[in-house]
């Protein structure tokens, strides 16, 4: 059998099109994302230099959008030469070339990088991990996608009363200098498990990549003062709609132990089911047993699982 002949190009940043077919496609491969158009036009408009970020589309001859995936250099990692791909395929058009075609030119353009690693997320189902294996890819670790009904669970109340010293507020009440919230995301980030280490040490790069992100939720982002100090945050993006995702939850290292992160979840995902938000997701690497746990102390119930899997590159600096 002939397979039809698929084409891989960039994303074209000028035509919104394109930044809904990647929306589109996304939420088809894996329903558990939270992905907006104008999120896809920041994340490539944003992207570090370094990073030698791209957005792929795979089309068919007759111009419809089948696949994308993103690529790109780990430049925030200490560790040189580690990058990302991860594709996504509509369901309706697997085992059709799409994945094939647009990992060989990641690979390509990653090896062009210097890339020596490439780590691609893979969802752990047989046909998945086998396309994977088939590439050359070998499984590391593994993590979890998370949902909580907002609509029918019921959620833990907030405490009638705070103990002494500790304020909730939102993030925009940081909107005049988010400094401080920069120093806690770039403190619990640097403790968060997983294969590619990471370290956020430019503030005007996490204001550009992050701050300014259109799917991060100010007012929905709860952050626990202790003392007028950030302690603790629960980062959350939404599609604006229906659709709430805790991005990011964490706590400083001086103020862990007192369940200041449950108290921010929870302040968020009240505040997101006040606002007519009825789906929360989250994310949580397999060996993170604290995070599972309070995740599933709010009801949050594993929906699917991925898997990590990494190849080794013989990129040469361009």
């Amino acid at each position: 059998m002939t397979l039809p002949a698929v084409h891989v190009r960039d994303l074209r940043p000028d035509d919104p099109a394109d930044a809904e077919a990647v929306v589109r496609l996304r939420r088809a491969a894996l329903p558990f994302l939270v992905t907006t158009p104008a999120g896809v036009a920041f994340e490539l408009g944003s992207a570090h230099p370094r990073a030698r970020h791209r957005l792929l589309i795979a089309e068919t001859a007759d111009g419809r959008a089948v696949g994308t995936a993103q690529v790109g250099l780990a430049h925030d990692s200490p560790e040189p030469g580690r990058s990302y791909v991860n594709a996504y395929v509509d369901p309706a058009h697997r085992t059709r070339g799409a994945g094939t075609a647009l990992l060989r030119t990641a690979e390509e353009h990653l090896a062009a990088c210097g890339a020596v690693a490439a780590y691609a997320w893979v969802l752990d189902e047989p046909a998945h991990r086998a396309f994977a294996e088939r590439h050359g890819y070998r499984a590391s670790r593994s993590a979890h996608f998370l949902h909580l009904d907002l609509a029918a669970g019921t959620l833990p109340p907030l405490p009638r009363d705070l103990p002494a010293g500790v304020e909730l507020r939102p993030a925009s009440a940081f909107a005049d200098d988010p400094r401080p919230l920069y120093e806690a995301d770039a403190e619990a980030s640097a403790d968060e498990p997983g294969d590619i280490p990471v370290e956020l040490d430019d503030y005007q790069e996490w204001l550009d990549g992050v701050w300014h992100d259109p799917t991060l939720d100010h007012e929905l982002t709860s952050v626990v003062l202790v003392d007028g100090a950030v302690a603790a945050f629960s980062a959350a993006r939404t599609d604006g709609r229906t659709r709430y995702s805790s991005a990011m939850t964490g706590t400083r290292r001086a103020f862990r132990g007192r369940g200041l992160a449950k108290l921010a979840k929870t302040d968020s995902l009240r505040r997101a089911r006040e606002a007519g938000y009825t789906d929360a997701f989250t994310g949580n690497d397999a060996g993170n047993g604290p995070m599972l746990a309070v995740n599933a102390w709010f009801g949050y119930e594993i929906c699917a699982t991925e898997t990590r899997f990494t190849k080794r590159l013989g990129g040469a600096p361009q």
